[in-house]
């Protein structure tokens, strides 16, 4: 919903705040539905944005989501060659072998 963002977009999207003085509340929220989010102008400066609960998750997602990869870009570059180890030495540790991992489905995000 918020993947397209461009200058047009946001233009459509400014909301004078006196639509919602003038009774347009329901007529704004519809149009949220359909375009993901609206700015709320309050003298002619934007006071607060509007988004759908999904554009709010998936923003909160992609924030968490950079969060990891700056945690582990952090860790890779500070990590030496014995703080890995091998996954067949893994394995034995953790007691596993092939035949327990081929009918196990992994989902990466």
């Amino acid at each position: 919903m918020l993947d397209n963002i461009s200058i047009s977009n946001i233009m459509n999207s400014l909301v004078p705040i006196s639509r919602f003085n003038k009774g347009e509340a329901n007529k704004i929220f519809e149009e949220l539905r359909e375009t993901g989010f609206k700015i709320v102008l309050k003298n002619n400066s934007p006071a607060c944005i509007l988004l759908t609960p999904e554009a709010y998750d998936q923003m909160l997602e992609t924030i968490e989501n950079y969060r990891l990869f700056i945690e582990a870009e952090k860790r890779m570059s500070s990590a030496t060659a014995e703080d890995f180890i091998a996954a067949d030495k893994a394995m034995q540790e953790l007691g596993i072998n092939d035949a327990d991992l081929e009918d196990t489905d992994v989902e990466l995000e």
